[in-house]
């Protein structure tokens, strides 16, 4: 009997750590999850035009499809090698975030000068080429799961940096845990907004009441809208999560902290200014300063990345480098 005992003693202290674990993967899932929000909108924001011009019957395959590259991008790819250089090289992660916050100020740079100056871009109009209709998909969806890498690699080291642990598997589950979540929030969410202009076209000409018509109509009229909804917001975030992480990284390798304690004690200053409202005010200002930092930084990096990366990459890759 008292065999018995202790073997059940052992029992619920090994529960007891397993939920303390799963306590734990969840802490630090959220954490960095919440971190990488300002990339997770951009993408969520961005997959749409993948689907644009197809069939209705052929954008939740092509969603799908997405996604599935989205996880093994995440899981597959990104995470055994972010996990490897945390532990071989943990002092390449910061400026590889760095690295990331750039190109997302300077995606949302370009976007912002596409918006205000609307030019040609031989890239996107490739991208659009239906010259060959039997090929399009797949070229749409290695487009999309290309495109979907990059913001991936930024989700994943924003998610990595994000998560404190001493312990390997569960910085390693918490990640695995985030990458999955996000996929499944931002394709999930993505195939809703994709088809939901259907949903109401079909409430529109078959609704039973006057109330569903007028609901359909209004699901048909208002798609485009949120779309160019979240297309601004997707932009605002790009520059403000590109320049928070290109900022904090300056303070923390200590090149220029000066951006960083200047925000820091603006922000400060605000948030004292309305007692009723100091932790939105301050998340405000900051965010409003690190989007402004991202401006700037992401339109001096437009013609650098224009006039000398893009050159040299297409000279390393044999192809024709696309005018802006």
């Amino acid at each position: 009997m008292s065999g018995l005992l202790a073997l059940l003693d052992d029992v619920a202290a090994i529960a007891k750590v397993a939920a303390a674990s799963i306590d734990d993967v969840a802490a630090a899932a959220a954490k960095a999850g919440t971190k990488a929000a300002g990339v997770v909108i951009d993408d969520a924001a961005v997959t749409p035009k993948y689907v644009h011009g197809f069939s209705a019957d052929r954008e939740l395959p092509i969603i799908w499809r997405i996604a599935l590259g989205s996880l093994k991008n995440k899981l597959i790819i990104l995470l055994p090698g972010l996990l490897a250089l945390d532990y071989f090289a943990p002092w390449a992660i910061t400026p590889l975030l760095m690295l990331g916050g750039a190109y997302l100020c300077f995606e949302g740079a370009e976007k912002l000068a596409h918006a205000f100056a609307p030019h040609a871009d031989e890239g996107v109009e490739a991208d659009y080429d239906t010259k060959d209709p039997s090929h399009l998909e797949e070229e749409k969806v290695a487009g999309a799961i290309k495109t979907d890498f990059i913001l991936s690699a930024e989700i994943m080291t924003i998610a990595l940096a994000a998560i404190e642990s001493p312990s390997f598997w569960l910085e390693a589950t918490s990640l695995a845990v985030v990458g999955t979540l996000i996929t499944v929030a931002v394709y999930g969410a993505v195939a809703l907004i994709v088809k939901m202009d259907d949903v109401g076209l079909h409430l529109a000409a078959k609704g039973r009441t006057s109330g569903g018509r007028a609901l359909g109509r209004g699901l048909v009229h208002g798609m485009p809208k949120l779309m160019a909804f979240l297309s601004t917001v997707g932009t605002a975030a790009m520059l403000w999560v590109g320049g928070n992480i290109v900022i904090h990284g300056l303070e923390v390798t200590h090149l220029w902290a000066w951006p960083y304690q200047t925000i820091h004690y603006i922000a400060e200053a605000a948030a004292h200014a309305v007692p009723a409202a100091q932790g939105f005010v301050e998340w405000l200002v900051t965010a409003t300063l690190d989007g402004i930092f991202g401006v700037i930084l992401g339109v001096i990096l437009i013609p650098v990345a224009t006039r000398v990366i893009g050159p040299l990459w297409a000279a390393v890759t044999g192809r024709k480098a696309a005018a802006h």
